[in-house]
């Protein structure tokens, strides 16, 4: 989470240079070469069934980086990222199967609401939107990651979605960068990269891979905390009182619906005794 924070806050410097689509490709090309460099995707193991999944899971990612960034060109970091997280927080609440789980997502939005204080009459509607389609996104990120890594070991399968998500950033991307691209952009994307997408999406699916999606979510709670943190650091974006407050809620909301929160292994993951190392050595 520290590290999402981090290259989202950082990513700000790039929006007047290549713009939030322009910021998004060249993040996630970087990252797709870094996972290509980490990891050997081996393509004889796709079997035909799994492409809509690394299809899927390759244009949500992509998707969500572009919706998330264009968001923040727009509304703080914080009060994005609390609205995206409404996404994971939904999917923890429904595969809880209780409907009195569905109060904490409720209690989450009451929180955005005072995040975004829309009686103060200076609401970014389009800004708002763009975080609401990154949290549908997301939460269909989470469901995907857990069944890449019940199919594929290690991070192959991101290496076989990362390039996806570039493709899929690259539309939109290419036109915003192209003309303004230099060696300083180049090498502030390659050090973004890092810190998103390859630090966050390994440990997130190494994490999926032992966790339920309630679990994830609950720990996922405190995005938001980070948000506004970074976002105060580094962006100086001060949370009033009021909005304080509405961070405490999702972040309150997300841990209450935290139940059983340990995964029980999937059946391929126990067929996988002795998975083969695919670090380059």
């Amino acid at each position: 989470m520290l590290s999402v924070q981090l290259s989202s806050a950082l990513s700000v410097s790039l929006f007047p240079a290549v713009g939030t689509s322009g910021a998004a490709w060249l993040r996630l090309t970087a990252g797709a070469l870094f996972f290509a460099l980490l990891c050997r995707p081996n393509i004889r193991k796709v079997r035909r069934a799994d492409l809509p999944l690394i299809l899927g899971l390759g244009v949500t990612t992509g998707m969500m980086t572009i919706l998330f960034l264009a968001a923040l060109s727009r509304i703080p970091l914080g009060t994005a990222v609390a609205i995206e997280f409404l996404g994971p927080l939904t999917v923890a609440a429904i595969r809880s199967h209780r409907r009195r789980a569905m109060v904490w997502p409720a209690l989450a939005l009451a929180g955005v609401v005072l995040l975004t204080e829309p009686w103060l009459g200076s609401i970014d509607l389009l800004g708002i939107g763009f975080a609401a389609l990154a949290a549908g996104c997301w939460g269909i990120y989470i469901l995907l990651t857990q069944r890449l890594g019940d199919r594929f070991s290690g991070i192959q399968g991101l290496a076989l979605t990362a390039p996806i998500a570039a493709v899929v950033a690259a539309i939109f991307g290419i036109p915003q960068a192209i003309g303004n691209l230099s060696w300083t952009v180049i090498l502030a994307s390659i050090g973004l990269a890092i810190l998103m997408p390859v630090i966050p999406f390994t440990f997130e699916l190494l994490a999926l891979r032992k966790m339920t999606h309630t679990a994830f979510g609950t720990l996922m709670a405190l995005e938001p905390a980070f948000g506004v943190l970074l976002g105060l650091i580094l962006l100086h974006q001060r949370p009033t009182i009021v909005q304080a407050f509405g961070v405490a809620l999702v972040v309150v909301a997300g841990t209450a619906a935290q139940r059983n929160g340990r995964r029980r292994p999937s059946t391929r993951t126990k067929e996988r005794s002795a998975p083969q190392p695919e670090l380059i050595p």
